[in-house]
């Protein structure tokens, strides 16, 4: 389906970036994480939680949007009865459930912690750790989705 239409391709190549973006954004949580699971010191824990909103972190919701918007104005190779759009679509709202219900709010409670008491607990960064590593999982699922296209 690609290079079919310029619009096509430009709209696939945000997709694939957004992706990209987010990738990169909840590795960069992770490393957050384990900074406190390791004890690092108030500065280096202020600096990777500032008391503000992950603004960055809500790129994932582009890709729903690029995805339709191939999918509706594709072929039907892109079709949304193909099982493979339909795993990529719940795994979009599993992540968006995840992040915006579990992950965000650990992430602004830490960031209070820090800038209250000057630090996390150990315990508090492997709770975020996980729920790190949870939206990672199903970012995997979803990229193996998307590129063996069963």
């Amino acid at each position: 389906m690609i290079a079919t239409s310029i619009t096509y391709d430009l709209v696939f190549l945000t997709h694939i970036i957004a992706a990209v973006d987010t990738l990169i954004v909840f590795i960069v949580m992770r490393n957050s994480a384990q900074a406190i699971v390791r004890g690092a010191d108030e500065s280096v824990q202020r600096t990777k939680f500032p008391n503000r909103r992950n603004w960055a972190a809500r790129v994932l919701h582009v890709l729903p949007i690029t995805g339709l918007i191939m999918s509706l104005s594709g072929d039907k190779s892109v079709s949304l009865s193909k099982p493979w759009i339909g795993v990529g679509i719940l795994c979009y709202l599993a992540m968006a459930g995840h992040l915006e219900a579990r992950t965000l709010p650990q992430e602004r409670a830490l960031a209070k912690v820090i800038a209250e008491d000057g630090g996390a607990p150990p315990e508090s960064g492997r709770a975020f750790l996980k729920s790190i590593d949870i939206l990672l999982a199903i970012f995997a699922v979803a990229l193996i989705s998307m590129l063996v296209q069963f």
